[in-house]
């Protein structure tokens, strides 16, 4: 995780520090995440969590830009009811996992009202040290590799963004394949 802080900030630095200033946008965000975990152990719906972070881009032309998040995401889940009473008293139900992820995408600027960006996101479990009956480092594994693909309404300086984000990697460190689907909504302000 201090590796990929460390890329981010001297990425921020190297724009920042390049000769057309006025193209760097920047700004903090703040959303609601509706996230299903794909496995056999867990309901197969969409549990309501939300997200905090901030955001900056370059516009590299007038049509093609770059930007570049740090966001705290919290994803709801819930164990599946097929479990006997004796797992059903040991494990709570409701599992909490936090995550801190950094999108990295490519943005397609429509003319100015519309913005379609896609790319990676790269996410760290925060909650990882937790026991195995909290959600901990037993059950999911540390961090996940997913592609963000999305929109943006520029109400300039109000963004209202909606994205979808499907996981590549198998979070579960207990058996059986678990991957995470998640929809965001909310709103950003571009400060500079």
């Amino acid at each position: 995780m201090k590796k990929s802080i460390f890329i981010l900030t001297g990425f921020i630095i190297f724009l920042t520090s390049y000769s057309s200033v006025a193209q760097i946008h920047l700004g903090p965000k703040a959303g609601a995440n509706l996230t299903k975990l794909d496995g056999k152990s867990f309901k197969d719906n969409f549990e309501l969590g939300y997200q905090l972070g901030g955001f900056v881009y370059y516009d590299v032309t007038n049509f093609i830009g770059i930007q570049a998040e740090v966001i705290f995401n919290q994803t709801n889940t819930k164990i599946a009811d097929d479990y006997t009473d004796i797992i059903d008293d040991a494990f709570d139900k409701d599992k909490t996992l936090n995550y801190i992820s950094v999108p990295l995408l490519l943005r397609l600027n429509t003319g100015g009202l519309l913005t379609v960006n896609a790319g990676p996101q790269f996410s760290f479990l925060a909650n990882s040290k937790e026991s195995i009956l909290d959600n901990g480092k037993k059950i999911f594994k540390d961090s996940d590799f997913a592609a963000v693909v999305g929109a943006e309404l520029n109400l300039s300086p109000i963004i209202v963004f909606a994205r979808y984000s499907w996981s590549f990697s198998n979070i579960s460190d207990i058996g059986g394949e678990v991957k995470s689907q998640q929809i965001q909504l909310g709103m950003a302000v571009k400060i500079f």
